[in-house]
């Protein structure tokens, strides 16, 4: 199974984590979030990271994460993303988690599309019609 760790912006990744509990009645294995602060020195941030994506490989593999690419979090990973081992994704949300994490015994570059996929369709500008829908009308 491969493992999954969410690093973020402040105590968001470890909210997702709570958020997906709350759906799925139970906490997954192998899912860790590493939350940063502002006053986190990126090298600190690049040693944790590498520290828990070696606890979270069981051999399969680590699909890590961010909130946003480009801010420390995403470019922390980026430095220590481990090729072959690790991969990333950034933009989490919680339709993205939920996706990924029914689909954890695919390759690890076919879990990172299904994150990736799961993020975006979890995006929607929501019109009457589909309220009204929601709400039996």
């Amino acid at each position: 199974m491969i493992g999954v760790l969410l690093v973020t912006h402040g105590p968001l990744g470890e909210n997702l984590i709570d958020a997906a509990v709350h759906v799925l009645g139970s906490r997954p294995q192998l899912l860790e979030a590493l939350d940063v602060s502002s006053r986190a020195e990126p090298r600190e941030v690049e040693a944790m990271i590498t520290l828990r994506m070696q606890s979270l490989d069981k051999g399969d593999g680590v699909l890590v994460l961010t909130d946003v690419y480009g801010a420390t979090p995403s470019n922390c990973m980026c430095r220590a993303l481990a090729p072959g081992h690790a991969a990333g994704v950034s933009g989490v949300n919680l339709p993205m988690l939920l996706k990924m994490l029914n689909y954890r015994d695919l390759p690890l570059d076919q879990l990172a599309a299904k994150a990736a996929l799961g993020g975006q369709e979890g995006i929607s500008i929501i019109s009457q019609d589909m309220c009204d829908a929601a709400a039996g009308h």
